[in-house]
């Protein structure tokens, strides 16, 4: 992967993860910088999901192959939300386990 394609990679992930944070409105750690990582994990995990279900269980549906340059874009935004679940989920366990030991 070169610079050009890493950048419009992040711009989709800036954009796959802010449509994720429709979907969980929790604030995302980081900023922009935060979110241009869960998206792009969230890309990486969409890709990877649906992989497997094409591969194991033969589910091909049209909608989930809509790409823009290479990025699968449903299942992106699926993993983004479920990346950006998890993250926020996790600091929010943090915290609370924090406060209660002050």
């Amino acid at each position: 992967m070169d610079i050009p394609q890493l950048l419009i990679k992040a711009v989709i992930a800036l954009v796959c993860a802010a449509i994720a944070d429709i979907f969980v409105p929790r604030r995302v750690p980081g900023g922009i910088a935060g979110q241009i990582l869960i998206g792009l994990a969230g890309i990486w995990l969409g890709e990877w999901g649906i992989a497997i279900l094409r591969r194991d269980y033969g589910i091909n549906y049209e909608f989930l192959s809509w790409q823009v340059q290479g990025v699968l874009i449903i299942p992106s935004i699926i993993g983004c939300t479920v990346v950006l679940y998890g993250v926020t989920a996790l600091i929010r366990w943090g915290r609370s386990i924090s406060h209660s030991f002050l």
